[in-house]
């Protein structure tokens, strides 16, 4: 099965007429711990994109991190935005998301990016950007779409890179929830940490209803 990504879709939208196509992908969905984060690429025309470049899953932290500088400059236009761990136990996994993507594109809108009109290709399989107060646009959900579509692949990068330095440096140098091999996902290790030193305001109570009694 390919893994590496193409500039098809892509190709089509602008062949039909778009003036810019924008990848959106989220990371840490399914982490019991730290923010979702939501990375939003945008291209205005079809360029070579950086060698290497794949879904951020299929990638090791080494190839991410020696990539995502380029991922940037290949990119018109790039932004994140997250939602923290407090939020997603308020409102919900899919409102938060919604927020982490409001916050993506009201940083583009600061930067002087005028998305109106564009078409977005959404990765997954349900159109979560249906309740974000976005820029009117028009939203492709595609599943697989980090793992075939070259501007979602950039835009799963860019989240994952960012997330993942975040949930390091929360570590710092006395680091028992070990955030720096986890990331804030679940592992043995890390539930066992939480039964030893409780939960902490990175973590998704909500979640952890099974580990924290």
């Amino acid at each position: 099965m390919a893994t590496d990504p193409t500039l098809g879709r892509e190709r089509d939208l602008f062949a039909n007429g778009a003036r810019l196509v924008i990848g959106v992908d989220e990371v840490g969905r399914g982490a019991v711990a730290g923010p979702v984060m939501v990375g939003v690429a945008v291209i205005a025309s079809i360029t070579d994109f950086p060698a290497g470049l794949r879904d951020s899953k299929l990638m090791s932290a080494t190839a991410r991190e020696r990539l995502v500088d380029s991922v940037g400059e290949w990119t018109d236009a790039i932004a994140l935005g997250a939602a923290s761990a407090r939020e997603i136990d308020e409102h919900g996994i899919v409102s938060s998301l919604a927020r982490a993507a409001e916050r993506a594109f009201a940083s583009l809108a600061i930067a002087g990016v005028d998305v109106t009109g564009a078409d977005v290709i959404l990765d997954g399989t349900h159109n979560w950007l249906a309740g974000a107060l976005v820029p009117t646009m028009s939203v492709r959900v595609q599943p697989k779409a980090d793992r075939d579509c070259a501007v979602v692949a950039a835009a799963s990068v860019w989240a994952k890179v960012h997330r993942d330095r975040m949930m390091i440096d929360a570590g710092g140098t006395d680091d028992p929830y070990l955030w720096a091999s986890n990331k804030g996902y679940g592992s043995a290790t890390h539930f066992d940490a939480i039964r030893a030193h409780g939960a902490t305001d990175l973590h998704r109570r909500t979640w952890l209803t099974s580990v924290l009694g």
